[in-house]
């Protein structure tokens, strides 16, 4: 099938963090538009399985999962050959797993930085060297998962912005790095989901306040925004497109 008409049918997707939160959403929502799907996880396994399990009770045999830690390069390798063995190709990578907590300045440790680089940035660039080349043979495409705190900081999270920086940067570099056989796109996401832990009812509203629609927006507008680029985005590469209700012009 032609990658404008919608339908992702005999496409592989590859999607990091896949098996919770936004990453499953975006799982559902490309395998129901036909994809088969490799769901990588680190510690979800129990959410993982539950997933897969749920796609394969829809379509037989179209979904995997994969366990590794991305900060581990050498297991990107077999993460993207067990994709390729399983499905025979692999069309869409979706780099969409990622670390976010605070980092205050003063608090801030090698750990934690080498944490939200790692998870948001260096992993996004060797998965996507390491499947290049089947990605070539495809002419696919890769979607990172940015976020509008990639261009507009937030307090009390300097690590995780400057990641999200490197990971925009990235997305523009690979567009031009591996076009035009690889398109290379990505997705700001402004307030869609809470963070399971920490935050407060105050800070919320003043975010939504802030925010030109009013109100939140949902992981199924990131899902529909990765169906867009995945199935019927052919002339677009190297864009980050923020889905935030206007957030990050009303700043």
């Amino acid at each position: 099938m032609k990658d404008s008409d919608g339908s992702l049918t005999g496409k592989t997707v590859l999607i990091t963090g896949g098996a919770r939160r936004v990453g499953a959403t975006i799982a559902r929502t490309l395998h129901g538009a036909g994809a088969n799907l490799v769901i990588h996880y680190r510690n979800s396994a129990a959410d993982a399985e539950k997933l897969k399990t749920e796609l394969n009770g829809s379509r037989s045999g179209s979904a995997a999962t994969f366990q590794c830690d991305l900060l581990d390069v050498d297991k990107l390798s077999e993460l993207s050959g067990f994709t390729v063995g399983r499905f025979g190709s692999l069309d869409i990578l979706i780099n969409n797993a990622s670390s976010f907590y605070p980092t205050p300045m003063g608090k801030i440790t090698e750990a934690h930085f080498d944490d939200l680089i790692g998870t948001n940035l260096k992993a996004p660039l060797f998965l996507s060297q390491t499947t290049a080349p089947a990605l070539r043979k495809s002419h696919g495409q890769i979607i990172n998962i940015v976020d509008i705190h990639a261009m507009r900081p937030l307090r009390d999270y300097t690590a995780y912005c400057v990641a999200k920086a490197g990971l925009h940067m990235l997305t523009r570099s690979l567009a031009k790095e591996l076009g035009p056989e690889i398109r290379v796109n990505g997705i700001s996401p402004g307030p869609v989901m809470w963070p399971e832990h920490g935050g407060d009812e105050a800070a919320r509203k003043k975010i939504i306040q802030r925010t030109i629609l009013q109100k939140m927006g949902s992981p199924e507008d990131i899902a529909r925004t990765a169906l867009f680029f995945a199935a019927s985005a052919p002339f677009i590469t190297g864009q980050i497109l923020a889905v935030d209700g206007g957030r990050s012009v009303a700043w």
